[in-house]
């Protein structure tokens, strides 16, 4: 590995210890239907955004429910700060479209048509409230 390259590694996974986050790869969910939970919990109350989750009926929700979790306690095990004290909020939600299963469905007339299986990569960043700073 290059000097520049493995330099700008070393800066990334120092700007990472100071950032609670957690990762969900290759998840078997289309991109569109986890972004439109992903766009319920962006900006919301940690604890709010768990209690979204968990009474959403989409089955993508306890996926993204448990990703949150492992953020929350992400952030517990980094700082050693308790979550409920700290006034944590879903800083960001990004989903990014992973790998396809390509597949083949019968058409008529002796024809094949493609199905693609979607999957997807879910990040999500917790930190704590700023607040609004008054002159």
């Amino acid at each position: 590995m290059g000097v520049r390259k493995q330099n700008t590694a070393d800066a990334r996974k120092e700007a990472n210890k100071s950032r609670y986050f957690a990762v969900l790869k290759n998840c078997p969910t289309s991109p569109r239907k986890m972004r439109l939970l992903a766009d319920l919990v962006r900006g919301k109350d940690v604890y709010l955004a768990l209690n979204i989750l968990k009474f959403n009926p989409k089955e993508a929700s306890g996926r993204l429910e448990k990703l949150l979790t492992s953020a929350i306690a992400n952030y517990e095990a980094k700082t050693g700060e308790r979550p409920e004290d700290s006034n944590l909020v879903v800083k960001e939600v990004f989903v990014d479209s992973a790998m396809q299963m390509k597949r083949l469905r019968t058409a008529p007339q002796g024809r094949a048509n493609r199905i693609r299986k979607r999957s997807n990569h879910v990040t999500i960043v917790v930190d704590k409230k700023q607040e609004p700073k008054t002159k």
